[in-house]
């Protein structure tokens, strides 16, 4: 037996598959979609372009993967659609993050649960950042949360998830953990993807924007903005440690961004089970292993039915956070 098919054996035994067979393993998707729930530029736009080039770079898929930005609704708009339109499409997969977890726990998603579509595998973690224009004034971050606290209305901060969304979280959490006592006195603004919300940090338009190191490297690349903190428990490895971590400037908020992905809810178990064992087979991989090391995010590992028990855990624990920071009641 070889890896690829182990891999697909072990998981159809994982979500109780009465046999996986040859039937999963020569499926191939006809024209395989990747739903990227924002605008181009941002952490989902990201999730399906890189995973679509690698698996075709890895033969793992005959065709180039379409990506369709549907952004609106921090993801709502995309979830609505898989749910209620294309629920029984084998060729589509959905770029999902913690971003959507934090949705699907404050019930914003009108009508629409975590159980309404199947989740495939994670292909990796994004810790949040914090940055600020290249040329603001502002070099750290107790000096940008000095500022809020002193002046409120004086600092709006951008992301790319909706009020309440993963983004606008990471900089409440931060902000809490200074000593910020009445974390809705922080000014967020939401973008349809971090690109757009890098966008207007840039035209001025915004203080400070609060992402994912993987969104934000590209910006940082070409001299635009400059990270002030990460929401990690230590400095990243590689060219990432110069950032600065929000912990070791005396602010211990950490926030990790899980990225991967869902499927239709009554996607065949053939086509679920082979998108399974490719993104397994894809995060095996050394190209996959490069990605993440040149983009900063950190190991995870789950497929199928783990992946699932460990989304479900996401949102029980986004829940408790919400209603802790007053968010959800």
């Amino acid at each position: 037996m070889t890896f690829k098919s182990t891999r697909l054996f072990l998981a159809a035994a994982l979500l109780g598959a009465s046999a996986l067979g040859v039937s999963a393993a020569d499926f191939k998707p006809e024209n395989p979609e990747c739903i990227a729930p924002a605008n181009p530029g941002g952490g989902w736009d990201f999730t399906c372009r890189q995973v679509g080039k690698s698996l075709q770079d890895q033969k793992l898929l005959d065709t180039t993967m379409q990506v369709v930005n549907l952004a609106g609704g921090g993801g709502g708009v995309a979830f609505a659609e898989v749910v209620n339109k294309r629920d029984e499409d084998n060729d589509l997969i959905v770029a999902a993050s913690s971003a959507t977890a934090t949705r699907l726990a404050q019930g914003a998603y009108p009508g629409n649960t975590m159980d309404q579509v199947r989740w495939v595998a994670s292909v990796g973690a994004d810790y949040g950042v914090i940055a600020v224009a290249a040329d603001s004034p502002i070099n750290t971050l107790p000096e940008l949360l000095d500022q809020i606290k002193k002046d409120p209305s004086s600092v709006s901060v951008a992301g790319g998830s909706a009020v309440g969304g993963w983004d606008h979280l990471k900089v409440l959490i931060a902000a809490n953990a200074y000593g910020i006592d009445d974390v809705r006195s922080v000014k967020y603004i939401a973008f349809d993807g971090g690109g757009e919300a890098v966008t207007q940090l840039l035209a001025g338009s915004v203080q400070a924007f609060t992402g994912d190191i993987s969104e934000a490297k590209g910006f940082v690349d070409s001299g635009d903005i400059k990270v002030i903190a990460v929401l990690a428990p230590e400095r990243l490895p590689g060219e990432f440690e110069v950032f600065p971590t929000a912990k070791e400037q005396g602010v211990d908020a950490i926030g990790a961004n899980w990225r991967g992905f869902y499927a239709p809810g009554h996607m065949s178990d053939d086509a679920y089970n082979a998108w399974v064992g490719m993104i397994a087979d894809l995060y095996a991989s050394d190209e996959w292993k490069g990605v993440m090391a040149a983009n900063g995010m950190a190991p995870l590992d789950l497929q199928g039915e783990e992946f699932e028990k460990f989304v479900a855990n996401s949102v029980a624990q986004i829940q408790k956070i919400s209603k802790e920071i007053g968010i959800i009641k």
